[in-house]
């Protein structure tokens, strides 16, 4: 992937979290969160996966940051695989290609639970595994990189297939790994598991019918593809009629493993996006808010845009595709509720980065205040209705490393100094802060 990183960046550093992690908790704690979510790096636990030995620098790096964070009172909210695996299991046998990645996540997860479940009670297996099959199968702009036109022009892949192929296994290893914690661990050590995914809300694009049921269908293709298997034991109607023999098969025993594999569901909620026919219209793909091939199987025959007759979904963000559509969380969580049996539910992630450079999110961002006070007093309402939400974490507590888009996006509550790495409080913080100690902040004005 050398020269696909905006400004040339790289994450070799970024904030450094890894040796100002105490500094970090110390913040974590004087902001007033109860809880910190974070991931394990497969990579520095078992550098080759099972074709080598635990990494015990790693194992306790880990401890150190749970055991610190617990003495502040502040609860581990731990993701086993976000992204990141040993290039060995990649060369090997091509990663979440090959149904051998499945047995392999589950010696990670098992040395995870062994190794630290006496103090976390919340694993995430799988951190957007939706998300990462498009980015790295799709549109291939993520490793390991792999697509085929007209999705992209990649030395290898096939994007109608292979984020299938690839979600296929991360599922199974997931319901692999659920069950054993549920059968060896879960009785001793207690705790949770669940599931992330990346949940954006699809709107119609027109009030046509087809239209509508463009929407629906856009919502299956991205939500209900990771939760109905994890609830419901098979892949939504709605995929395998237009999929047909391409979407791979779960076996009886493999049903049965899957079938409510999940104590809660995680949503990492950003954007809300047009849906447009493509089964009873033509799509042309025009303008940079669209994915090529929307007159495809893989993408729904659905075409997204963040655009109704030239006007925006919403104010623009720093990111292309997020716009700020605050009703929009209440809808995905209205949705999941509906759909999957109103599931215990997180909002693992939800943020807002600055336009690149903007003054304001250096010191006085008002913007993202008001994005969080709005998308929490929307989630609220659909708490008040009966959704199950048991959490919120802000994405993120600093500026960080944003894969492709490097440092150019700004997520962060601290702003990190790129000479000093000094973490520097904007007004975000200050409000996040009276906020948790219920100081009526989401009435109050900051400016």
């Amino acid at each position: 992937m050398s020269g696909s990183i905006e400004n040339g960046e790289n994450g070799d550093i970024a904030s450094d979290h890894y040796h100002r992690y105490m500094e970090d908790i110390e913040i974590l704690h004087s902001l007033g969160v109860n809880a910190y979510r974070f991931s394990i790096s497969w990579s520095r636990v078992l550098p080759r996966g099972k074709f080598g030995g635990v990494n015990q620098a790693g194992v306790l790096f880990y401890n150190q940051i749970i055991d610190n964070l617990l003495l502040r009172g502040i609860e581990p909210f731990v993701t086993i695989h976000h992204s990141d695996y040993p290039q060995e299991l990649e060369d090997r046998y091509g990663g979440w290609l090959s149904t051998l990645m499945q047995d392999d996540f589950v010696h990670f997860a098992e040395t995870c639970f062994k190794s630290f479940g006496d103090r976390v009670k919340y694993w995430s297996s799988i951190n957007e595994p939706n998300l990462f099959g498009i980015l790295g199968f799709e549109i291939g702009i993520c490793p390991p990189a792999r697509c085929s036109p007209p999705f992209g022009n990649c030395p290898h892949g096939n994007s109608d297939i292979e984020p299938l192929i690839a979600v296929h296994n991360m599922l199974l290893a997931h319901a692999k790994a659920a069950n054993l914690d549920h059968m060896k661990f879960k009785r001793k050590q207690g705790g949770m598991i669940g599931i992330i995914l990346h949940a954006i809300m699809y709107k119609p694009l027109t009030e046509d019918k087809s239209d509508q049921e463009a929407a629906d269908r856009a919502l299956a293709f991205n939500i209900a593809w990771i939760l109905d298997p994890v609830v419901f034991g098979d892949y939504p109607p709605e995929m395998r009629r237009y999929h047909g023999s391409e979407l791979p098969r779960f076996s009886p025993d493999e049903r049965v493993l899957l079938r409510d594999s999940i104590d809660f569901i995680g949503l990492n909620h950003y954007a809300s996006l047009y849906a447009k026919d493509c089964i009873n219209s033509r799509c042309i793909c025009n303008d940079s808010s669209c994915i090529q091939g929307s007159d495809r199987a893989i993408r729904g025959f659905v075409c997204t845009t963040t655009e109704q007759d030239g006007v925006p979904i919403g104010e623009p963000t720093g990111m292309s595709l997020s716009f700020v559509v605050p009703r929009g969380m209440e809808e995905i969580v209205n949705y999941t509720k509906k759909r999957h049996h109103n599931k215990p539910m997180f909002v693992t992630e939800n943020g807002y980065s600055s336009p690149y450079k903007s003054f304001e999110d250096y010191q006085h961002d008002v913007k993202r205040i008001n994005y969080h006070k709005s998308y929490l007093a929307f989630l609220a309402q659909a708490m008040r209705d009966g959704a199950d939400v048991r959490g919120y974490f802000i994405w993120s507590l600093m500026d960080d490393f944003e894969w492709i888009n490097g440092y150019s996006l700004r997520y962060g509550l601290y702003h990190v100094d790129p000479r000093t790495l000094n973490r520097i409080p904007k007004l975000s913080a200050n409000w996040y802060r009276d906020f948790l100690r219920n100081s009526n902040s989401l009435n109050k004005n900051y400016i």
